[in-house]
């Protein structure tokens, strides 16, 4: 039998199978019970939630089922039954069983409620359980999503450096690749680090974004996304911070802020829809078992609604006339907080919105400058429930005006060189966003804590697995 004619759980609960006088099934059991007369297995495999229920008739016959508890890998073949009455259509009425992986009584995953700090400090048994299973398999399909996306509407997919010299977003928050010898680096003439003798001949960390690269990507090839891995060396132990994380980050020539907004919701629509019809047994569990909310009504309330379009000057006038206690004073020039993406989103609008033309201090140098020399051709999408959830921009295509913004900031230019030829040599408008795919998941699940949609979370003091 080739490894692709196995046959999977789901597809046995759904009938999906030719032969139902002999299947065989993998898995690992998730209980057992029975007496002297008949035994019952549940048996789940990880391609979906539900288990299978093995039954066994003469449990004599079988002389290895005391050796079997939670946990315990098998390989069953039997045939399969229509009951009626019952949870599942089908069950399996066991004809062998073959013990593949031993499991002693005390594996830690046994039939009870475990908290989420438990099954953190076990992140390597965690994908057995179902809240996990769930989440595990959501992912896979929502990354299937995001590529489909931008496949469809001719999107080149690429790769950007996970090891770069520059840092996107300014804020000094990378980390550090080396191969010195720690205990002996060498120094120069100043008694600074000599990044001249290291691997790369300088300073270099792990990427915080590649949005750089994909804007000279896209210089060259229309529409391209980058899907991968980003790193922040932001000491932030908070629900909503990791240090390793996937972003989202198509980019778009000759395109403006207006039709980098439309893609943005078209975007964020379509992952809410293919949630609805693709996810359907994992949205049903996480409205259940997760959210504190209906998510499904949510989600097809935002689908069917157009996204509000305000400025952040607008923003502000509405935030300084609410009668509201912020915890944060509101005053133009402020990076508004999630409190007050959450008032306008939630109590002003009732509805998810595009914020525009932020005040140039508080964004990034290669943000698009207007005309009124203050302000920067910056959008974030705010939505219920959270706040901001997009961040994007109309890059400066400008050569003399990127120049001048980068001088402001005290960049180094000669680090930039390849970064500014681009604009030097046929430059054309573009933008281009970032979503944070955890972020997009918590959203969609209704899962508090980031490190619940990744595997093996990095945080702060955490690189465990």
């Amino acid at each position: 039998m080739s490894f692709f004619d196995k046959v999977k759980i789901k597809d046995v609960l759904a009938t999906n199978v030719e032969d139902m006088s002999n299947v065989t099934v993998y898995g690992w059991t998730r209980t057992k019970r029975g007496s002297k007369n008949i035994a019952f297995l549940e048996l789940n495999d990880g391609s979906c939630l539900k288990n299978l229920q093995i039954v066994i008739l003469n449990p004599s016959n079988f002389p290895k089922l005391d050796k079997i508890n939670t946990g315990t890998s098998l390989k069953v073949t039997g045939y399969i039954e229509q009951v009626e009455g019952r949870e599942q259509s089908v069950e399996m009425k066991a004809e062998s069983i073959e013990i593949i992986g031993d499991c002693p009584a005390d594996y830690p995953l046994q039939k009870k409620e475990h908290s989420f700090d438990f099954l953190r400090e076990n992140a390597h048994l965690r994908p057995r359980t179902d809240t996990f299973g769930v989440m595990n398999r959501f992912r896979s399909k929502m990354s299937y999503a995001v590529h489909q996306f931008f496949q469809e509407r001719d999107f080149n997919y690429i790769q950007t450096p996970i090891i770069t010299a520059n840092d996107t977003e300014g804020a000094g928050e990378v980390f550090q690749v080396t191969n010195f010898d720690l205990a002996d680096i060498p120094l120069d003439e100043a008694g600074q680090v000599d990044y001249t003798q290291d691997f790369f001949a300088e300073k270099t960390g792990l990427t915080v974004s590649g949005q750089l690269e994909a804007e000279i990507l896209a210089c060259g090839l229309g529409d391209v996304y980058t899907f991968g891995p980003t790193f922040r060396a932001e000491n932030s132990n908070t629900s909503r911070h990791a240090a390793e994380f996937w972003m989202i980050e198509p980019e778009m020539a000759f395109c403006d802020l207006d039709d980098n907004m439309e893609v943005i919701e078209e975007f964020l629509k379509y992952l809410f829809k293919y949630a609805l019809e693709e996810c359907q047994e994992e949205m049903e569990f996480f409205n259940q078992q997760i959210a504190a909310e209906d998510k499904i009504a949510t989600l097809k309330e935002i689908i069917a609604t157009d996204f509000g379009k305000i400025t952040y000057t607008e923003a502000i006038e509405i935030l300084e006339k609410a009668e509201q206690d912020f915890e944060y004073p509101v005053k133009w020039g402020i990076d508004l907080k999630t409190e007050h993406e959450r008032y306008l989103t939630e109590e002003y609008f009732e509805k998810p919105i595009m914020v525009t033309d932020y005040p140039f201090d508080i964004k990034a140098f290669y943000m698009r400058l207007n005309d009124d020399q203050k302000t920067v051709r910056a959008v974030d999408c705010l939505v219920p429930g959270v706040g901001e959830i997009v961040g994007g921009s109309q890059r400066e295509e400008r050569y003399d005006v990127l120049i001048d913004l980068m001088q402001q900031m005290d960049m180094d230019l000669d680090k930039y060189d390849w970064f500014l030829e681009s604009r030097e040599y046929g430059t054309v408008p573009h933008s281009g966003f970032g979503l944070g795919f955890e972020r997009i998941l918590m959203y969609i699940s209704g899962m508090s804590n980031i490190r619940d949609v990744i595997s093996f979370p990095r945080t702060p003091g955490n690189a465990k697995f």
